[in-house]
């Protein structure tokens, strides 16, 4: 299987878990790598945001001397996991509004450590 298909399962994997409507791989420089963009979102945009916010979140509590488990952005009828992907991509996953962010990102343990392994 190369590398990009097992990526891309990995995606896949990711996303039949309860409570997750979208998953998509961006990378550091803010370009699409895998995984759909939530509807109705522009693509170009969403993975350069999203990787801008990520960024952003990681400079701002730099000086805390803590790492940044992931960011949560939440709106008024979901909610946006942003999470590391590996050392050069971030993993955004759109999740419903009664999605349980904690559960949710138990669940994705494993698909998330053998995508990081595939990057």
């Amino acid at each position: 299987m190369s590398p990009a298909s097992s990526i891309e399962r990995l995606v896949d994997e990711i996303k039949q878990n309860e409570g997750i409507e979208e998953v998509t791989l961006v990378s550091r420089s803010g370009m699409h790598v895998a995984g759909e963009v939530p509807k109705n979102a522009h693509r170009e945009t969403f993975v350069a945001m999203s990787a801008i916010l990520l960024g952003a979140a990681e400079t701002a509590t730099s000086e805390l001397q803590e790492e940044l488990s992931y960011v949560l952005v939440v709106l008024e009828g979901s909610k946006i996991i942003l999470h590391e992907g590996g050392p050069d991509s971030i993993l955004t996953i759109k999740i419903s509004d009664e999605g349980e962010v904690e559960e949710i990102l138990k669940n994705i343990e494993q698909p998330l450590e053998e995508l990081k392994d595939n990057l």
